[in-house]
């Protein structure tokens, strides 16, 4: 089984940000500090980031796209315990972990794709919040990735539509690491993660998501949610667990059985049939204007909006963009991204573990000979 891409583990002194510190992180993306009204903050982080090449070598053949297919990406990632005594999130990272023809990632029906032929590199991001322990999550990181990718590969029926194949892989998919976490994992019967996976081809944008963490594609000016939270009190949600005998009790926010606060995720069976394993999948076309897509655990969602990750994101994205000639740094513009979210996050009182993924979308621009 192959590990997910966690990066290297420190120890770190974390900086506070304010909830009024939003604007002190768009002035100055560059500053640290190391301590905080409530005191030193010490944590156990994994951050990580990379570069994805355009025409990254996988396995199965090497890439030949065009146009839209030819993007390269860049991403970075962090995952902090935070105030929490224990850290059950968990993230992963898998850089061409399918190779698909375009006509099954909708590569023709974009601009910039010629033959249905050439032949995409998929890429995976992942972001697991577990609840009760980590066991489900690590086990979703370590195996969500090879679940979707061979059920993939059992979907061969001929003349399927594209999108129907991709929405049977996660399905079934989803269910089936679901019942390898009681196989497999050895998880408690209470224990349980939310799963927001995004699989990104050079033309497409398909995000699979079960729980409370999110994710989001930042468009030009625009901020665009790619999942819709699955809370207990959501209409559809309610109707459906009152409708199999549940019921939803308010204790410190809307809850299933007072217990749960989603209302699907991998794992939890002691609350079957309420708690389900079935994800919300949506696709996205990729285009010129996307800067970057974000997944994070509702550690981060919990103190800040879609729009003002959005806003922090794509200010830092462009600063760095403009000097990237002159900035010596190794870190990549993703990675500061990251890292400040969760600053702002942690300053913010965030009382939950806080895992974030970004990947910059924008192609990187060559660096132009001295005239």
């Amino acid at each position: 089984m192959d590990e997910p891409q966690l990066g290297r583990v420190d120890s770190l002194d974390l900086a506070s940000t304010s909830s009024s510190g939003l604007s002190s992180i768009l002035t100055s993306d560059d500053s640290r500090s190391t301590t905080s009204s409530s005191g030193e903050f010490s944590r156990t982080t994994a951050g990580s980031s990379g570069e994805i090449p355009a025409l990254l070598a996988v396995p199965e053949a090497r890439p030949k796209c065009v146009g839209r297919n030819n993007k390269g990406v860049t991403w970075g990632s962090t995952a902090v315990i935070g105030r929490r005594k224990e850290m059950e999130d968990a993230v992963a990272v898998i850089p061409g972990f399918m190779a698909c023809t375009c006509d099954h990632v909708g590569g023709c029906t974009a601009p910039g794709s010629r033959t249905s032929s050439e032949i995409s590199p998929v890429h995976f991001f992942g972001v697991y919040d577990g609840h009760g322990g980590s066991q489900v999550a690590k086990f979703c990181a370590e195996r969500m990735h090879e679940v979707i990718a061979q059920e993939w590969d059992k979907e061969m029926v001929d003349g399927c539509e594209w999108q129907r194949r991709w929405e049977t892989t996660f399905l079934v998919g989803f269910e089936r690491a679901d019942s390898e976490v009681l196989t497999e994992a050895d998880a408690p019967e209470m224990v349980g993660s939310t799963a927001v996976v995004v699989v990104l081809s050079g033309c497409q944008i398909i995000t699979s998501n079960c729980g409370d963490s999110r994710a989001i594609l930042c468009r030009g000016t625009e901020t665009i949610p790619l999942t819709v939270d699955q809370k207990p009190d959501r209409e559809d949600e309610l109707i459906r667990i009152e409708g199999e005998g549940g019921r939803v009790i308010n204790w410190n926010g809307a809850r299933v059985f007072g217990v749960l606060a989603m209302s699907r995720a991998i794992g939890d069976r002691y609350l079957r049939p309420w708690i389900i394993p079935v994800p919300e999948i949506t696709f996205t076309a990729r285009t010129d204007e996307d800067e970057c897509l974000i997944l994070a655990s509702d550690g981060l969602w919990d103190v800040m909006t879609n729009e003002e990750v959005g806003e922090v994101a794509r200010h830092i994205l462009r600063r760095r963009r403009r000097s990237m000639f002159t900035n010596t740094e190794e870190i990549s513009a993703a990675q500061a991204v990251a890292d400040h979210l969760t600053e702002i996050a942690y300053g913010r009182n965030s009382s939950d573990n806080i895992s974030i993924i970004v990947v910059d979308l924008k192609m990187k621009r060559k660096r132009q000979p001295r005239q």
